[in-house]
């Protein structure tokens, strides 16, 4: 340890006093020279391109997911006070965190320090030792989560299809109970064809494909709520949600708690905030750029998040569905329910895979380095593909990827529960992801003192987020047990 912090001492000495060099070089140099970088940046990767607009882009795709359609229920366990209060909290908390992880893109100094091109390397150059495991395991455990919850909100969406034209055929008089199973199946036989693209990320259409369908179906809800709340001719909902009445007391704080998880869910992209912000060009400075994208995309999602959640619970009021778009509040236009259901399943078939790449790369990477000279992971076979020219297939990459798609399918079809899933996942990630490594990386960053105004108010924060974790986290989990009282495995039916 003690050899480690006086390297370090040396290389930060050596760091300071190179800028201080480098600065006047550049300063002297005249105009003309500088052009001939203009390919590349200073780290020798491709001139970054992206501005203030598509950073925003990016974070906006990211967080509008289907976080929006179980926000209408976490308003209606807290009601019209408490729930609109702690959204604007959750949207500045993690403004403010956002604000301080994209300090630490850079190490060092924030103009010309090195960057760090994922989340994790970020907790590696400032924080070292441990704190990279755990931030790693949290991260990674945290995607795989993602990836079941959309399996299960992706599952919910095609049978809600298939339920509201059954519907519209028997006007009403069906109930249409069907299992989810053959649809999560589905689901995952489409992810194991796409997990098979090689370098999915070069696929930029995408991320374009995603935010419109986002929109589509979050515009949908919001306009079928207000359009509930013109025929019933008021708003519904109380003041302070469900009333005990309903529920029972103890049920009451659980489904407050789990509402908690619920929104954090819906805010949570400080996972992929450095990997977007190595996106944008310079100058200004990244971390400028980034608190302004930050800042409008915070802004963007919570109104938009307010006008979903609120026109809902006006809609429905207490009696709210935990999926908006599938609880089937909604009958008719059925039509119009359909696109927005398959609107879902288009941005959750794309996003599943955005958010499995850096499992997928992270196990690849770490397999070819433990066995470098295996055959089964190295070797390539190329396939003749008619009028795309050839494939690689790579059996290592076909097998693992299959395996992987395959236990996320499994494990949705053995818990299919959107909202306390969606719950247990915003909890976990919150606290570690969210908050703890943005500040603890930002105190060392910066170097505030320890006890100082600055760090005390760092620290109550930290502790704030941590107790509302442990919170949502306990509400989530005493909804699983509940759900799993009246359940059998695999023959769920809605």
């Amino acid at each position: 340890m003690g050899e480690s912090a006086a390297t370090k001492n040396n290389q930060n000495h050596h760091h300071h006093h190179h800028h201080q060099v480098r600065d006047m070089s550049i300063e002297m140099l005249p105009q003309s020279a500088s052009n001939c970088f203009d390919s590349f940046d200073d780290d020798g990767r491709l001139k970054r391109t992206g501005t203030l607009w598509t950073a925003s882009a990016h974070i906006i795709t990211a967080v509008i997911g289907s976080g929006v359609l179980s926000l209408a229920w976490a308003i209606a366990q807290l009601g019209w006070i408490a729930g609109p209060a702690v959204m604007f909290l959750f949207s500045f908390v993690s403004y403010y965190t956002s604000c301080l992880l994209s300090d630490c893109y850079r190490a060092g100094d924030p103009v010309s320090g090195k960057r760090n091109y994922t989340y994790m390397d970020s907790v590696r150059s400032i924080l070292g030792g441990a704190k990279v495991k755990a931030c790693g395991f949290i991260q990674y455990f945290n995607l795989f989560g993602i990836a079941i919850g959309y399996t299960i909100a992706a599952s919910i969406s095609m049978m809600a299809i298939k339920r509201s034209n059954c519907f519209h055929e028997s006007n009403g008089e069906n109930p249409c109970h069907m299992s989810s199973t053959p649809y999560m199946i589905m689901f995952g036989i489409t992810e194991i064809l796409l997990s098979q693209i090689p370098d999915f990320d070069q696929i930029w259409w995408l991320s374009i494909v995603a935010a419109v369908m986002s929109f589509t179906y979050s515009s949908i809800g919001l306009a079928l709520g207000i359009a509930q709340v013109a025929a019933n001719g008021s708003f519904k909902g109380s003041l302070t949600g469900i009333s005990v009445g309903a529920v029972t007391e103890t049920q009451k704080i659980w489904r407050s708690f789990q509402a908690l998880g619920d929104i954090a869910f819906a805010y949570s992209f400080s996972v992929i905030l450095i990997e977007i912000q190595d996106t944008v060009r310079s100058p200004p400075s990244e971390a400028k750029t980034m608190k302004k994208a930050t800042f409008l995309s915070t802004a963007v999602t919570t109104t938009f998040y307010m006008l979903c959640g609120c026109m809902g619970y006006a809609a429905f009021g207490d009696a709210a569905p935990g999926n908006l778009l599938t609880g089937f509040g909604f009958y008719n236009p059925f039509w119009l329910l359909d696109i927005a259901n398959a609107a879902i399943v288009i941005h959750l078939v794309g996003a599943y895979q955005v958010y499995c790449q850096p499992i997928f790369a992270f196990v690849e990477k770490q397999a070819a380095q433990r066995w470098p000279d295996s055959e089964f992971i190295a070797r390539e076979i190329k396939i003749p593909v008619p009028g795309l020219g050839q494939y690689n297939m790579n059996l290592f990459r076909l097998v693992w990827r299959t395996i992987f798609v395959t236990l996320t399918t499994v494990i949705s079809m053995l818990l299919p529960f959107f909202n306390d899933v969606v719950g247990i996942l915003g909890a976990l990630g919150f606290w570690p992801l969210t908050v703890y490594f943005p500040v603890e990386m930002y105190i060392k960053q910066k170097q505030i003192p320890r006890w100082s105004t600055r760090w005390l108010c760092l620290q109550v924060l930290s502790m704030a987020c941590l107790v509302i974790s442990i919170m949502a986290a306990a509400g989530s989990i005493a909804g699983v047990m509940l759900d799993l009282k009246s359940y059998q495995p695999f023959k769920t039916s809605y």
